[in-house]
């Protein structure tokens, strides 16, 4: 099962990959881009995975990458969603990708109105991924349905991919890397595929 980190706690994970050369990953979003995208999604009846998303996650693990999932959830700050929606939801997207498909997950609950330094498009998330996973950054990728996405990716060195399922059709593709139909086509370009 999917790890589920909240808040930096780097020190605890860093022995496990001594003396190991790190790994790339690829910084996914889930809300429109693994899941269909629901506004403030806190009812786990509601998740359904898009299309091949499954056969996308296998590739990747398959080529080497470590799958980080990356989410804001500002519905928390808000009192729109209950930390224990966001939970069931998110253990039941788990349920669905049948497997260990994730390595972890990263929540951000602040709101988009307080400073954050982990909120989308802050790159706090995928730093402390990088530093608790033993992650390269030089050679991840960060895929997801928003330009908010990309910059994230983009602040931390991490070149990105836009999918335009979700709000992806709606979103500006500057500095994205890519711009793919959907998750299973930017996993195939990505892999060149």
């Amino acid at each position: 099962m999917s790890e589920v980190f909240f808040v930096a706690n780097i020190s605890e994970n860093t022995a496990r990959f001594e003396g190991v050369d790190p790994t790339p990953a690829v910084f996914i979003d889930r809300d429109g881009t693994l899941m269909e995208e629901v506004h403030y999604c806190n009812d786990p009846s509601q998740v359904r995975l898009l299309p091949e998303v499954v056969e996308g996650l296998l590739e990747l693990r398959g080529a080497g990458f470590r799958t980080i999932l990356v989410t804001n959830q500002s519905g928390i700050a808000r009192g729109l969603i209950s930390l224990d929606q966001y939970e069931r939801v998110h253990a039941r997207l788990l349920e669905l990708l049948g497997g260990e498909l994730l390595d972890a997950t990263y929540m951000c609950g602040d709101s988009p109105d307080a400073p954050s330094l982990r909120r989308k498009p802050a790159p706090g998330m995928l730093l402390e991924a990088a530093s608790e996973w033993n992650l390269d950054l030089t050679r991840s990728w960060m895929i997801g349905d928003k330009t908010i996405d990309i910059a994230c990716g983009n602040q931390a060195g991490v070149p990105g991919i836009l999918v335009l399922t979700g709000h992806g059709r709606q979103q500006d593709a500057v500095g994205a890397r890519h711009v793919a139909e959907n998750f299973a086509e930017a996993v195939r370009w990505l892999l060149g595929r």
